[in-house]
């Protein structure tokens, strides 16, 4: 059964996540429609999937190289109730959700980057971008924006990225269903957020930092015209990366881009 409006429909009725969604052949970006309909007041759980974006949105104001038909570009509207600080944990949580989605495919592959990359042999496979809206002092929504390389080959991706970026069918050799993909991201999404809300951020911790490969190693982490450089120690709870500098000073990261420099 493809990725169709009938099939997701049959699939994902009564789920906590994908209960409500919206089904779009083209889109310009899933994110930008997903806040659109939070303010609205989407309840949580309401899920969008679009067949491919014009203007998908990466981290740092990047484009999400969004072709039709071949992969995953989904956004996941969550209305948290815990503090403003917690919020990051989501996206830290969304990883550890597609890491496992992805482990059922290339068994002990997956690996989580800081902040929210996750690669397969140190090629991106997947990219999560939230956004969050806050009421005075509380969160309103949250918007988790998933984009996974499922189908595309080597081939098929643009030239400037065919070295860093991989796809599910280029590490298995094989067409992946793209309906059993989502629907197991959602079920994941969905056991990991609770996880949060019933058990607090140190078992969604644990797991991230088992599946990173940047723990232990020498980083630069850059952040519009900053760059902090050190061995990447652990994770906060409010989801930033700890890095030691070689001064011995610890450092808090809260956003950029971190790269893992080699020896």
């Amino acid at each position: 059964m493809g990725l169709n409006e009938a099939s997701l429909k049959q699939n994902l009725a009564g789920k906590f996540i994908g209960h409500r969604f919206h089904y779009y052949e083209s889109i310009g970006s899933t994110n930008e429609e997903a806040f659109r309909l939070g303010v609205q007041g989407a309840p949580e759980g309401t899920v969008l999937i679009a067949e491919s974006q014009s203007a998908g949105k990466g981290r740092m104001q990047r484009v999400w190289y969004s072709p039709a038909g071949a992969n995953i570009y989904t956004s996941i509207i969550l209305r948290p109730t815990f503090e403003t600080s917690r919020a990051p944990q989501i996206s830290i949580a969304a990883g550890v959700a597609v890491a496992e989605t992805i482990d059922h495919y290339c068994p002990g592959k997956a690996r989580l980057k800081w902040p929210n990359d996750v690669l397969i042999g140190g090629k991106k496979v997947c990219g999560i971008l939230a956004q969050m809206k806050m009421s005075v002092n509380a969160i309103d929504f949250v918007v988790v924006g998933i984009g996974i390389n499922v189908n595309l080959s080597h081939q098929e991706f643009p030239l400037d990225i065919q070295e860093i970026a991989t796809s599910l069918a280029v590490e298995t050799d094989r067409e992946i269903s793209r309906l059993e993909v989502i629907i197991s991201l959602y079920e994941n999404m969905a056991k990991w957020y609770r996880e949060i809300a019933q058990n607090g951020f140190d078992p969604i911790k644990e797991k991230w930092l088992n599946l990173s490969s940047m723990i232990g190693k020498t980083v630069s982490v850059m952040f519009r015209e900053e760059t902090v450089s050190g061995k990447a120690v652990d994770l906060d709870d409010d989801g930033s990366l700890i890095i030691l500098t070689a001064g011995n000073e610890t450092v808090k990261v809260s956003a950029g881009d971190a790269t893992i420099l080699k020896r």
